[in-house]
């Protein structure tokens, strides 16, 4: 009976990792069909991918505010930040992996 119950948590524990793997990959690809192009070079002073010091001051300004510059666009980006198809959910998880440190 234990040997059984513990089968079941590492399978369950397992699958919620294997969930959080393909979330992540999601976004990674999402980041390289729509973002990559401006964020991966910095072109336009777009935030470099991982560069923490550039993102601050955009983090600084509140979620928000970040969600209104890329629904709206800013600067050289447009509107959508060419994410035709991204809901409010993949912009911040998106905000979320270009601001983060390399992993």
């Amino acid at each position: 009976m234990k040997a059984s119950m513990l089968s079941t948590v590492c399978f369950l524990v397992g699958g919620m990792a294997m969930s959080g793997l393909v979330v992540a990959d999601a976004v990674e690809d999402k980041y390289k069909s729509s973002c990559y192009i401006c964020h991966d070079t910095g072109v336009a002073n777009a935030p470099k991918l991982h560069d923490v010091e550039a993102w601050k001051p955009r983090l600084d300004k509140g979620t928000d505010a970040l969600l209104n510059s890329i629904k709206n666009g800013l600067n050289a980006m447009p509107a959508g930040g060419m994410c035709s198809d991204c809901s409010e959910d993949d912009y911040k998880a998106l905000i979320q992996f270009m601001s983060s440190p390399k992993s």
